[in-house]
């Protein structure tokens, strides 16, 4: 079942793949609600954040929205769904908040250290995601795996955002190894897979939820299940 045990190099994606996203997006927001005594139910709050933060984001991915109205909008929707009325000055307060104490919690998925650790000595690890840079940055950091990565390109530096091909083209260049050499590993069936099989690399889908896919798309549910690959 080691299909992938020719390639030299594999690119993850980091949120929702690597870095729990949701359960450490859920610590921020606790914490800054907490901060301004903001009397709102977390819980609910997180039933509409989850969906309208992936919406804004495709919007974001798509070239539709801007950073700042990215940032912005996610929270005015939310708010306006929960008919709290927030003032402008404290969403954009809010929003910059989160970005603050987003990177400072850690909390990685279930086999992520143990599958890194795994495939670390056989192979160059890099890292591609349409996150922004310093936000990025700060999550390898304090999850402590940044070390594992020999390259991290993100939509800043490349100009362009997964599944745009130039940005594999440019994390490609960055790492020096060809399309034949690499696959790429990801949670987005549109940004992660499709992005990479249309750039001309291999891919293998993260598949947290067991999504209904297209049988001949390379699956995981679990990420320790990626050592049956390599």
């Amino acid at each position: 079942m080691a299909v992938f045990t020719h390639k030299t190099d594999i690119f993850f994606d980091l949120d929702h793949t690597l870095w729990d996203f949701e359960k450490n997006s859920a610590l921020a927001f606790q914490t800054i609600f907490e901060k301004h005594q903001l009397n709102l139910n977390l819980e609910a709050f997180l039933i509409h954040y989850v969906p309208t933060n992936l919406k804004y984001w495709k919007l974001y991915r798509d070239e539709k929205i801007s950073q700042e109205d990215l940032r912005y909008y996610r929270l005015k929707e939310v708010f306006n769904l929960m008919h709290e009325s927030v003032l402008d000055e404290v969403i954009h307060l809010l929003a910059q908040e989160y970005i603050y104490y987003l990177p400072l919690y850690n909390h990685l998925y279930d086999g992520a250290i143990d599958v890194l650790e795994y495939l670390y000595p056989k192979y160059k690890l890099h890292i591609i995601t349409n996150g922004f840079q310093t936000v990025q940055a700060g999550k390898l950091k304090n999850s402590k795996i940044e070390h594992y990565f020999q390259t991290i390109t993100n939509s800043e530096m490349a100009g362009v955002k997964k599944p745009n091909p130039l940005i594999f083209e440019f994390a490609l260049d960055l790492a020096k190894v060809t399309k034949v050499q690499s696959i790429m590993i990801g949670d987005s069936l549109e940004a992660d897979i499709e992005g990479a099989l249309n750039a001309g690399l291999d891919a293998i889908f993260f598949n947290e939820f067991n999504v209904e896919t297209n049988s001949k798309i390379t699956q995981v549910n679990q990420l320790r299940l990626l050592k049956n690959y390599f």
